[in-house]
């Protein structure tokens, strides 16, 4: 895909979140586009951030680092977030080259992100990913664990993680009201804990990906994440 054609497709995303906005009630801008680039070119990247594009998702650390290692230097505006199912073993790299974790899914995931990021002194942002569908495979599954999760950060027991907010995947299904209830129950949940952990800013939503987006910003969404729509079919790539 060529840099006309990311910068078309950047347009008319962004116009159609706005519609979302404003069909919602709510103020424009008041939803982050987090453009999905995994198996993507990092020229299309690149494209990307000329025509306005500063946040970007990639959930396979190899192929991100690959990638955002030589973006990032030459472009310092250009954040990344990894989305996928981090495995421990992986969480060196990733805390190298990524501003948040959006897929936290354990206790001790974040304690291997702590340890991480003590070793280079650096903090980073996270986001609890929550299982609310049941045809998701990742998240924490009951909310006893999410809750103990926020408090093991609000104790200060991980300084260099900072708590931002919460993740989920809607079912794959063609039933709205389905998908009304996972985002609702998302949003319902992310309110409760930021009223018991008042200190912490949770104001993070990352829910809603090209099918079902509307929805979610409909349910209160603060960021989506759109990859085909704007860079066109994947270029699948080994890892």
């Amino acid at each position: 895909m060529n840099t006309t054609d990311v910068k078309t497709n950047l347009e008319k995303v962004k116009a159609s979140i706005r519609d979302a906005e404003l069909a919602a009630g709510r103020p424009e801008g008041s939803v982050k586009l987090l453009a999905v680039s995994k198996f993507h070119p990092e020229q299309s990247v690149i494209d990307a951030i000329h025509a306005g594009q500063t946040l970007f998702g990639e959930n396979r650390v190899q192929e991100a680092c690959r990638k955002f290692e030589n973006v990032c230097t030459q472009y310092p505006a250009a954040e990344l977030h990894i989305i996928g199912t981090l495995q421990k073993n992986k969480v060196g790299r990733a805390v190298n080259i990524c501003t948040c974790i959006e897929s936290v899914d354990s206790l001790e995931l974040i304690s291997t992100i702590e340890k991480q990021c003590e070793k280079i002194n650096k903090t980073i942002k996270i986001l609890f990913e929550y299982h609310t569908g049941e045809e998701s495979k990742s998240g924490f599954t009951a909310y006893e664990s999410l809750l103990e999760a926020v408090q093991f950060c609000s104790d200060s027991k991980a300084p260099h993680v900072i708590p931002a907010g919460f993740m989920t995947m809607a079912p794959f299904t063609q039933d709205d009201n389905a998908i009304h209830e996972s985002f609702c129950k998302l949003r319902e949940t992310s309110e409760r804990l930021r009223k018991d952990f008042p200190q912490l800013k949770l104001d993070t939503l990352s829910m809603g990906m090209s099918g079902d987006y509307r929805i979610a910003i409909a349910e209160g969404s603060t960021e989506v994440r759109i990859g085909t729509a704007i860079f066109g079919e994947r270029e699948y790539q080994k890892a």
